[in-house]
């Protein structure tokens, strides 16, 4: 006997729900797919490809610019680095100033400037250009003190626009990366500060960019060098002018200060595994050691010769008078002798200078209230706060804050890159992985020291970059389009490589009719037509995640930008926006 059983109500309504929910998805996805093949038309593309970098500069500046002069006070580091940068027109190096300097300074009164050289322990160059302005307009308006910062922050958006369009091949997750650095609290707050950190970031960025530049044809250029010569151990390529470019900018970075240093090492020694495994993908015979004895001497003439030259030459109004420049000139006992006698003695007096600032670098321990050791950087420990002030109905308060969403998802990304670089060896997460490491891992070295947490300005593009490498590996994680509409995957930017390396090799006739037969379909495999090679449904769900990042990191933005521009609010709303509770 048959027992009838009544259906269950709960489990229809939940049938009915999803049945209508599924053409609702269908509608979205078709939308979505309709975008997508508009914006993929070349006339569209075209005009984004100008559009967006333009507007995305455009909101840099306005950002960046917009009341530039307030506070009328000279903010944190300001006190040293804008007075400094004044004195480096006025008398070629860095000058003492007398008692009540920073109240007559922002008086418009720099009267408190002696012709006695002062100590300092941070290069020139970065103090030359923070003194442009006001060279010419004079040092009056606030304006005039942050406008080369401030310009310096604009080029920085512009940059990491430019390195993450060549390294992600995408202007839509190049678009992501500048609008992110454009709204970014810590970014403004380092360019509407006339800070080194700022610049320093600007040099270092510009000259990986160089790099990258110089990696676009060098895996051709080997196969052609080992082509001419089918023997070849190893001579040395000399005709790479982006090196000495890089070698330009990362010695400009280093003449802002010595952390540029850490920048130089590291990105000359990725040139040298760059250099490695192109010859041993080439054919070259025993590739590790001849790019050793034969490739590396070579360019290291190329990057740190002309960094050397361009960090001395920062120097020029300092050996006219800057402190301890006739060091060497009085003490007959400090000169060198034997090979190196022939030194000049003002490059003596130079090393001199330099050894003091080393110890002076190396034993800094003062406490400080805003100090942060690099362990407590990624989760934003303590981040700086620049300057607080008190007003009638509460206060205002600047501080280096990043934008929150970014910051914390970028941090998780730098994960997700460890584990994308050690899966795919993709070389995209693995320059990225270099670069933060090279800005962020030699803090760790001084645990003790008074550190910073705005040292970070100088990774933060990268960090960036590598948060929209993550997103970018997730919207293609179930497509394997071409890059029509988005970027190449992280196989396929590897393969694009290895493209440019088999271009420049003549295949033999054998070989190429080899590689003809393989390119034909085998009629006895599978057909492969139903296979998901063109998901558009994940990626409208993607990019929909990818939308509520921005749309949220958008909210983040407008929530802290009093403490970004030091706009005053009652006391009860500034503590709403520490982070943590513990602030300040």
């Amino acid at each position: 006997m048959t027992i009838q059983r009544d259906a269950d109500p709960t489990v229809d309504a939940d049938l009915d729900r999803a049945s209508a929910r599924r053409p609702r998805l269908e509608r979205l996805t078709a939308a979505y797919g309709s975008l997508e093949r508009r914006l993929a038309q070349p006339r569209i593309r075209r005009r984004i490809e100008i559009g967006a970098p333009v507007a995305i500069l455009t909101l840099a500046a306005v950002a960046r610019l917009v009341g530039l002069g307030h506070p009328h006070l000279l903010v944190f580091d300001e006190t040293y680095y804008v007075k400094e940068g004044w004195s480096m027109w006025q008398l070629g190096y860095e000058g003492e100033w007398g008692e009540t300097a920073n109240e007559r300074f922002e008086a418009g009164d720099p009267g408190a400037l002696s012709d006695e050289a002062d100590y300092v322990v941070h290069p020139p160059l970065g103090k030359w250009i923070i003194g442009m302005a006001m060279a010419l307009f004079g040092m009056t308006d606030p304006f005039w003190w942050r406008l080369p910062s401030a310009l310096a922050g604009i080029a920085l958006v512009g940059l990491t626009y430019a390195v993450a369009r060549g390294l992600l091949r995408s202007v839509a997750f190049a678009s992501l990366v500048g609008f992110w650095m454009a709204i970014d609290g810590f970014a403004i707050v380092m360019s509407r500060t006339a800070l080194l950190d700022g610049i320093l970031a600007v040099f270092v960025l510009a000259g990986a960019g160089a790099l990258l530049l110089d990696r676009r044809g060098s895996p051709a250029r080997t196969v052609r060098a080992l082509a001419d010569r089918p023997r070849r151990f190893g001579a040395a390529l000399w005709n790479r002018p982006w090196i000495i470019v890089a070698g330009v900018l990362l010695g400009a970075g280093c003449a802002t200060k010595w952390s540029g240093a850490a920048f130089l090492a590291v990105f000359g020694l990725w040139i040298v595994l760059m250099d490695a495994l192109d010859r041993r993908r080439a054919g070259y015979r025993h590739p590790w050691i001849g790019t050793l004895l034969t490739q590396a001497p070579a360019s290291f003439v190329l990057l740190v010769g002309p960094a050397l030259v361009v960090y001395v030459a920062s120097f020029a109004g300092w050996f006219d008078g800057g402190w301890g420049s006739q060091l060497v000139l009085e003490r007959a006992d400090l000169r060198w002798g034997g090979l190196l006698a022939w030194v000049p003695l003002g490059l003596q007096s130079l090393w001199a200078y330099h050894a003091q600032q080393l110890g002076f670098h190396v034993g800094l321990t003062n406490d400080h209230a805003y100090q942060s050791p690099a362990i407590e950087w990624l989760w934003l420990g303590r981040p700086t706060g620049f300057k607080t002030l008190a007003v009638e109905d509460g206060a205002w308060w600047i501080t280096a804050l990043p934008n929150l969403l970014v910051w914390y998802a970028a941090v998780v990304a730098l994960g997700f890159l460890l584990f994308h670089f050690g899966r795919t060896l993709d070389r995209r997460a693995g320059f990225l992985l270099v670069a933060i490491a090279a800005g962020y891992l030699p803090w760790l070295l001084f645990p003790d020291r008074t550190i910073f947490f705005f040292y970070a300005i100088v990774f933060l593009p990268f960090l960036i970059i590598g948060l929209a490498l993550a997103l970018q590996q997730l919207v293609q994680l179930r497509s394997r389009r071409p890059a029509a509409v988005g970027a190449a995957s992280g196989a396929e930017a590897v393969a694009a490589i290895d493209a440019d390396v088999a271009a420049a090799i003549p295949l033999p006739s054998e070989a190429a009719a080899a590689a003809d037969a393989a390119a034909e379909v085998d009629p006895t495999l599978p057909s492969t037509d139903d296979a998901p090679v063109d998901d558009v449904e994940w990626r409208a769900a993607a990019w929909s995640i990818v939308g509520l990042l921005v749309v949220t990191s958008i909210i983040v933005a407008a929530w802290y930008l009093p403490v970004y521009y030091g706009i005053p609010l009652p006391a009860e709303l500034i503590r709403l926006r520490f982070w943590p509770p513990t602030w300040p």
